[in-house]
């Protein structure tokens, strides 16, 4: 019991805790959360090993983050509904959900806050792994900072994902939006509501556009028409948006 209560003591604190094996190089064993509570008495290192728990827990929910404020916040943020980033409940400091960038930048890309200039020189570079930009980068995911190109195409296909559900989640809104105006226009002594149904038609269809394009930059390849395309959509975002 002494032997294991160093052990794990020593795992806790150097926050190698979570999936430690059995120290015997032959056994793959994991010891449960009831059994190092049994071996461990100290209540700083139980604190310790419940803080390195819940560490493992938010990195292992792709919709759970932790809060970016820069003056130090240690609150636990959930995407819920639509949109990119979350307002801190404790300090209202909003995050990036997608990016590592310090907080929310719509509507600037990902891509964007990562691909920056020097204000003297002009030469580009990215602010991850600090590469030139060209023609290392061809977009946010290039980054050589991604852990393998694994990690780089399930977090591609995540974005690209969301930012299309996003845009469905909208046009459903869109459409149910009209339905309830066109209820409400119909009633007599009522002023006609003809623009907020047009504006709803508006919407729906470009929610729909925007909803595609997604898709459309998932699969495309080219560097320089995906830069038109990127300029074009996030365009048309920011209208419909504003609309």
């Amino acid at each position: 019991q002494p032997c294991w209560r160093e052990y794990l003591t020593t795992r806790i604190e150097q926050n190698m805790i979570v999936n430690c094996t059995c120290p015997i190089s032959e056994c793959r064993a994991q010891p449960t959360t009831a059994f190092i509570y049994s071996i461990v008495s100290s209540e700083e290192i139980i604190a310790k090993y419940e803080k390195a728990l819940l560490r493992g827990y938010v990195e292992c929910c792709s919709n759970l983050t932790w809060c970016t404020n820069p003056q130090g916040c240690d609150q636990i943020l959930l995407k819920d509904g639509l949109g990119y980033g979350a307002a801190c409940s404790k300090c209202s400091w909003i995050s990036c959900f997608n990016c590592n960038f310090p907080e929310a930048h719509y509507p600037a890309s990902c891509s964007h806050m990562s691909h920056m200039t020097c204000a003297k020189c002009n030469h580009g570079f990215c602010w991850r792994c600090l590469k030139p930009w060209r023609p290392t980068h061809k977009d946010y995911y290039n980054c050589s900072a991604m852990v393998s190109k694994a990690a780089w195409q399930e977090k591609r296909f995540q974005d690209y994902n969301e930012r299309c559900t996003f845009h469905h989640h909208a046009r459903e809104f869109a459409m149910s939006l009209r339905n309830r105006v066109s209820s409400i226009s119909g009633m007599p002594k009522i002023r006609t509501l003809t623009f907020v149904l047009d504006a709803c038609k508006v919407l729906e269809q470009a929610r729909k556009v925007l909803a595609y394009s997604c898709v459309y930059s998932y699969y495309n390849q080219n560097t320089e028409s995906m830069d038109i395309m990127e300029q074009q959509t996030e365009s048309l975002e920011l209208h419909t948006n504003s609309l």
